[in-house]
Parts: C-alpha cells; structure tokens; sequence
C-alpha cells in the first residue's frame, strides 16, 4: 500500500475513533468544502487552465495559415485615357495559404517552454491547495481552541461570582475584612473583562474559519492525529527536495527559460515559407461595349505557388539584446531555484522545531495543569482553616486558568505546526489526506483536452462562480454549540 493511501487511511481511522457530537463537523468536512468551494484555490484552477492555452498558442506559429479575402469596387469616376476600356465594377475574391518551413527553432522553443510552464503551473496548483489546507487547518483549530478559552473563562467567572459571594458573607459575619472583598471584585471584573476579550476572539476565529470554509462552524470535533509525521529534520528535508511544489515549479520555471533563449536566437535565423494563393475577378458584364476583349476578360482566374524566403542581415541589434535578455532571465530563473531550495530546507527544519517544541510545550503544560489543580485544593483547604488568604486562592485559581490555556493553546500550535511540516515536505494535498465526496480536480485532464484542438471556432462555456459566496452568512456569535475538545 502506498504512503498516500496510507494517509488517507489512518485520517479516517482516526476520525472514527475521536468522540463525534450529534451533527458535529470534522476537519475532513472542513477540508473538503474548501477543496470545493474556495475561491483561492478555485480561482488557481482557472489560471491554470489559461496556462496550458499557451501550449496550442505556441504550437500554431509552425501550423499553416489559410485566409480569404473579398473586393468589390465600383468605378464612379475615372478621367484617365484608359478610361473608355475599364470595366464599371469589379467583384474579386482571393484565398491565401502559408505553410512554415523552417522558422529558426522557434516554434520547437516556443512549445518548450509553454510545456514547461504547464507543468510548473500544475505544482503551483498544488502548492496552492496546500497553503489552502494550511490555512483550514489554523482556522480549524482556531475555533476550538478560543472555544475552550471561552469555556474556561466562562468556569472561573462563575467560580469567581461564588468566591465573591462567600467572600461578603464572610465579611458580614466579621471573617474577613473589606480588602478580601475588594480584592474579590477586582478579580472578577478582571476576569469578566478577560472573557469578553476571548469571546471576541472567537467572533474573529469563527468568521475567519467561515472566509476559508465558506460555512459556519458546527460543533467542531477534535481533529484525527496527524500521520507519517517525520522522525527527524533530516527525513523532511530529505523528503521535501523530492515532493515539495514551489521546488518542482521552480525547476520547471529554470526549463522554460532555457527555452525562451532559443526562441530569441531564432529571431537572426533566416525564415522559410511555402506560399500560394487563388484569386477570381469578375467585372459583372461591366466592360465597355464594342471592346474587341469584353467578352475574354469579363472574368478570370490566377493561381500562384512558390516559396518566400526571409534572411535578416541587420536589425539594429535587437535579437542580440533578446538573446542577451533571455539568457539573463535564464540566470535569474536559476538563482530562484536556489532560493526555493534555501526556503524549503529552512521551512522544514522550522516546521519541524515548531512541531517538536510544541510537543513539549503540551507536555509541561499538562504537569502545570496537574499541579496548578493540586495547588488550588491544597490552598483552599488551608483557607477554611484560616492558614491562607482569600488572596492567595485568587491567586492559585489565577494560575490554574493559565496553565489551562497555555494547554489548549499548545495543542493547537503542535497540531497546526505538523501540518505545516506536512505541507513543507509535499504531504498536505487533497490526494495525500484521502479526501473523498467525489472525483478530485485533475489539472491534467484540461491540458489533454486543449492540446489537440485545432479548430479556431471552439470556445468554453460562458465562465461561471465555482465557489461559494458568503454575502448571506449570519454574523458570528460568542455561542459555544458543543462542549470543546479534551
């Protein structure tokens, strides 16, 4: 079995196992809807269709050319000596047939490079789809995320409310003083403040996850573990050099331009064509009566067939600055393939510190929780015997949210940095994650259509909106449908 399929195997198997909420939405739902709908990765498709255009364009340079004309003219005044002799109108129609012999290479060239250009477009649409999944998958995890801080703000306003509440009950019974009281207030209303802060994060998460989506989120599940996550930086760079798409788009880009040079060569080579052409005059009875010829030339034919060769001698030094130019871009298309190669080695190296750091971020951050839980109990058992403040349960109540959202916080950057690893190493596409709900989009099935069309009369339908509009989504709410996470 494949690697992919593989993949796709263990993203399913893993969803299965995850605990699903009466109509929740999982992270392969989410995928597939932008695989579908979004308007980045379906406008990408389009451009890439207007790519593999330029391999016919290229192509019928070197084919022949037929062309008609027609011509009718009437004689309305003429005062030369010859006048009495020319006819009074004339209707003539002429065909033109050109055939390329020998072009220099252009065409050859021209055809290179478009078929080099087709295929770095065609990496270019997979690197697109992967910072689209990117992007689905940071917005994913965003929402549940900022729904779990919004939950655990939600718990310590309300745990707050009740230690505000006992606090003044306490007071009143002379247990406490007024700066326990005060110190309570201060810590709700800071509490109360920082809930409305995430519960406008989670506004801004929602609307964001519905911009890439195209739909609300419904009660997100947790994600499927990540698999054939690598074991080293190594083994990603390794694997990245082979499959990742801006490296592959970049190394077809250095072909294209090598192309490119020859078809500036060609430009000082001599040309070469095989010409003909077909005319019919008819003067219409037109001719001046009493001409001894009017009846011969009333109409007639003339049918001509040769070859027209063109040399250049001198042009003013313009194919050498075209050679010159191309040969530059040529370098330069080379120094970008470095460049790619630079960024996708330090890409994955980060990418996988990233993933790794956050490992270990979740787990000191799971002990922190643990001990913070501890703290609190123990603190406010040696409250209610008088051996700790109401300060000091403030506090350990302060540091166990923290460390709870330092938790959630990690989980969703471990799980956002292995995906990037994924997309850094080539592994993050639509044909890698086993997504199903249909046949997956082949930019190779439009460039074997068009590459045989001849015909200078065939056209597409009328271009229609692939992807979905939001214009009628609701605005989002603070509302938590489904309990976040664990």
């Amino acid at each position: 079995m494949s690697q992919r399929s593989k993949l796709g195997l263990l993203l399913a198997a893993s969803a299965l196992c995850l605990p699903v909420h009466a109509g929740a939405e999982t992270l392969r739902d989410a995928l597939l809807k932008a695989y579908n709908s979004n308007p980045t990765l379906t406008g990408a498709r389009a451009g890439q269709r207007a790519n593999d255009e330029n391999v016919p364009i290229a192509r019928s340079t070197g084919l022949p050319n037929v062309s008609v004309s027609g011509l009718y003219n009437e004689n309305v005044q003429n005062t030369s000596l010859s006048a009495g002799s020319l006819p009074g109108r004339t209707a003539s129609g002429t065909a033109n047939l050109s055939v390329p012999i020998f072009l220099g290479g252009a065409v050859s060239n021209a055809v290179g490079g478009a078929k080099a250009r087709v295929e770095s477009g065609q990496a270019d649409l997979r690197s697109a789809e992967a910072n689209v999944f990117t992007a689905v998958v940071a917005g994913y995890m965003d929402v549940i995320r900022t729904q779990a801080i919004v939950d655990l703000n939600r718990k310590q306003v309300r745990v707050l409310t009740v230690n505000l509440q006992a606090t003044r009950d306490r007071f009143e019974v002379g247990d406490l003083t007024r700066t326990d009281v005060a110190q309570s207030e201060a810590r709700l209303a800071l509490a109360q403040a920082q809930l409305q802060q995430a519960e406008s994060q989670l506004i801004a998460a929602k609307e964001n996850y519905v911009q890439l989506v195209g739909t609300e989120p419904d009660a997100l599940d947790a994600p499927p573990a990540l698999p054939n996550l690598p074991s080293s930086p190594d083994t990603a760079v390794a694997v990245a050099l082979k499959n990742n798409p801006d490296l592959i788009s970049a190394a077809r880009a250095r072909d294209a331009a090598r192309y490119d040079v020859g078809v500036a060569r060609a430009t000082r080579l001599p040309k070469l064509y095989a010409v003909g052409s077909s005319s019919y005059t008819d003067n219409l009875n037109s001719l001046p009566p009493g001409l001894p010829s009017a009846a011969q030339w009333n109409s007639y034919k003339a049918t001509t067939a040769g070859a027209q060769l063109t040399i250049p001698i001198f042009q003013g030094g313009g194919p050498s600055a075209r050679i010159r130019q191309a040969q530059a871009r040529q370098s330069q298309a080379i120094e970008r393939e470095i460049a790619v190669e630079r960024g996708v080695i330090a890409s994955a190296r980060s990418a996988f510190a990233n993933w790794q750091a956050s490992n270990q971020v979740i787990k000191s951050a799971q002990i922190a929780v643990q001990a913070s839980t501890l703290a609190l109990e123990g603190v406010r058992a040696e409250n209610s015997v008088g051996t700790r403040t109401i300060l000091d349960v403030l506090n350990a109540e302060r540091e166990l949210l923290n460390a709870q959202v330092d938790l959630v916080t990690a989980q969703r950057n471990s799980y956002v940095a292995g995906f990037q690893l994924l997309a850094a190493m080539g592994r993050a596409e639509a044909r890698d994650l086993g997504l199903d709900g249909g046949p997956l989009y082949d930019p190779t099935t439009n460039y074997r259509r068009v590459h045989g069309i001849y015909w200078d009369w065939d056209q597409d339908p009328k271009p229609a909106a692939k992807a979905t509009r939001t214009v009628d989504s609701k605005p989002q709410t603070s509302d938590i449908s489904a309990p976040p996470a664990k």
